[in-house]
This record gives structure tokens, C-alpha cells and sequence, in this order.
């Protein structure tokens, strides 16, 4: 999956999240929970796209994290809103599962991409002792 298909995806799942929440009953529980979903649920798509832009690998690596933390919020929000019988289980099943998926996915991609940048720093520090040496 290439990094747009990825903005693709979290932006539906952000869309995703919006149209749930707002089926949320009008209770406290409902408005709490709701409200702590839109936060987490639409910050994985924004937070993704800011990574994408990111000026440094070092940047994007970090952004990736806030990533993950955040579908992995939606994801508890999601299981609460299950457990909690807000809504049914049926209508939240489908956005439970995109959010683990999604947390599985940047969390390799962060993996990936973490063992890129020390790979790329230890190379140029061994490049650096080798031109020392000269």
C-alpha cells in the first residue's frame, strides 16, 4: 500500500467516525464518548497526511507515531461505545476492525522506516571513520 492509497484509507476511516458518532445517542455518555472518538478517529487521517509532509525522516517516523497512538484511541473509543451497548455491535464492528488494521499497519511502517534511519545513520557514520582514516 503506497502512502496515497494510505490517505485514502485513514481519510475514509476519519469519514468513517464522523457518521458514526453523529448516530451516538443524545446522552452524556453518548457526547463524551462521541466527542473523544472525533479527536482520536479524525487525527489519524490528518496526522498521516502531516507525516507525509514531513521535512525530515525523523519527522515523519514521530508523526507516524502520533498516528498509531491515535487509531489505537479509536479503537478503544470504538470498543467502549461496544461494550457500553451505545450503539450496536453490527454498526461498530466494521470501524473496530479498520481501526486495528490501521494501527497494525503504521505501527510496521514506523518499524520499517525507524530501521531505515539508523541503517542510513550508521552507514554514514561508518563512510565518516572511513574518510577520516584517508
Amino acid at each position: 500500500m503506497n502512502a496515497e492509497d494510505l490517505k485514502k484509507r485513514t481519510k475514509e476511516f476519519a469519514l468513517g467516525i464522523l457518521k458514526l458518532v453523529a448516530a451516538l445517542p443524545d446522552t452524556v455518555q453518548g457526547k463524551t464518548v462521541g466527542g473523544q472518538l472525533v479527536r482520536s478517529g479524525t487525527s489519524v487521517a490528518s496526522n498521516y497526511r502531516a507525516a507525509c509532509r514531513g521535512r525530515s525522516r525523523a519527522e515523519f517516523i514521530a508523526k507516524l507515531g502520533i498516528v498509531e497512538e491515535e487509531a489505537d484511541e479509536s479503537a478503544f473509543w470504538l470498543e467502549l461505545i461496544i461494550e457500553g451497548e451505545l450503539l450496536k455491535e453490527s454498526d461498530v464492528q466494521p470501524l473496530l476492525d479498520e481501526a486495528n488494521e490501521l494501527t497494525r499497519i503504521i505501527a510496521a511502517s514506523r518499524i520499517t522506516a525507524s530501521a531505515r534511519l539508523r541503517l542510513s545513520k550508521a552507514n554514514k557514520n561508518q563512510q565518516s571513520t572511513i574518510d577520516n582514516r584517508k
